[in-house]
C-alpha cells in the first residue's frame, strides 16, 4: 500500500478518532467537575457562563493559527495523524519537527522527498514518544502543583497570583524572544501581535466595550497573522 493510502486509511480514522474522542470525554467530565465545583467557591451560575464564553473566544485566535499549521501537516503525514496530534498537544512547530526527525531516520526528507511506508511509521513513533515526557510528567505531578505553589508562597494567597503569572509571563516571554532575535517576518509577527493587543486593551477598557475584552486575543492574532502573510 502507498504510503499516503496507509496514513489515510480507514483503520487510521478509526485509531486517531479514538483517541481525539478521549480528549472529548475529557473535556467534558471536567467542564461537568468544574461547573459542580462552581457554587462551593462562590461562582454564580451567570459568572460560570461569562467564564465559559470568554474562554471559548479567546481560544478562536490560536486554534486558526493550529489550523493553518494543521493543513501543512496533513499534506505530509496525513488527515488523521495531523487531526489527533493536534488535538492533543496543539503544537504545530513540535509536531512539524518531530515528523520531520522520524522520516530523516529513514532516509526521507519531510515535505521534499516521497514519503514511504517506513517513513511515516517513524514519524508517527518520533511524534508519540517524543511527548510522552511532559504527559507522564503532568500525570504525576499536576495535583501536587498546588502544595508547591502554596509552599513557594509561604501561605500568602495573593503571592499565589502573582507567581501564577510571573510563570506564564516568563513562558511566553521565553518563546516569543527565540522569534524575535531572528529578525524575520517571525518577529514582525509577534511585534504586530503585541502592538494590536496593547491598542484594543486600551480601546475595551477606555470605553468599557465589555465583548470586545473577549475578542481581544483572537482579533489580534489574525490581525497580526494577515499583515505579516501580506508583507
Amino acid at each position: 500500500m502507498d504510503a499516503m493510502q496507509l496514513a489515510n486509511s480507514l483503520p487510521m480514522w478509526l485509531a486517531c478518532g479514538t483517541a481525539v474522542l478521549l480528549v472529548v470525554f475529557q473535556a467534558v467530565i471536567f467542564t461537568k467537575k468544574a461547573m459542580d465545583a462552581a457554587p462551593k467557591v462562590g461562582l454564580t451560575n451567570d459568572q460560570v457562563k461569562r467564564a465559559m464564553k470568554s474562554s471559548a473566544l479567546t481560544s478562536l485566535g490560536p486554534s486558526v493559527v493550529i489550523l493553518s499549521g494543521m493543513l501543512s501537516l496533513l499534506v505530509s503525514v496525513g488527515g488523521p495523524m495531523a487531526w489527533m496530534r493536534l488535538s492533543f498537544i496543539g503544537s504545530v512547530m513540535f509536531e512539524s519537527i518531530a515528523a520531520g526527525i522520524g522520516t530523516a531516520s529513514a532516509g526521507v526528507q519531510l515535505g521534499v522527498d516521497e514519503m514511504t511506508a517506513f517513513a511515516f511509521t517513524m514519524a508517527v513513533w518520533t511524534m508519540i514518544l517524543g511527548s510522552i515526557g511532559w504527559i507522564i510528567v503532568s500525570t504525576l505531578t499536576a495535583d501536587k502543583m498546588e502544595k508547591v505553589q502554596n509552599r513557594m508562597a509561604g501561605g500568602n494567597s495573593a503571592l499565589v497570583g502573582v507567581i501564577s503569572g510571573a510563570a506564564m509571563v516568563g513562558a511566553f516571554g521565553g518563546m516569543v524572544s527565540q522569534k524575535l532575535v531572528a529578525v524575520d517576518k517571525s518577529a514582525l509577527s509577534c511585534v504586530l501581535g503585541g502592538v494590536f493587543m496593547a491598542i484594543l486593551l486600551y480601546v475595551s477598557g477606555k470605553f468599557k466595550i465589555s465583548w470586545l475584552k473577549e475578542w481581544n486575543l483572537t482579533i489580534a492574532i489574525l490581525v497580526a497573522m494577515i499583515i505579516t502573510a501580506l508583507v
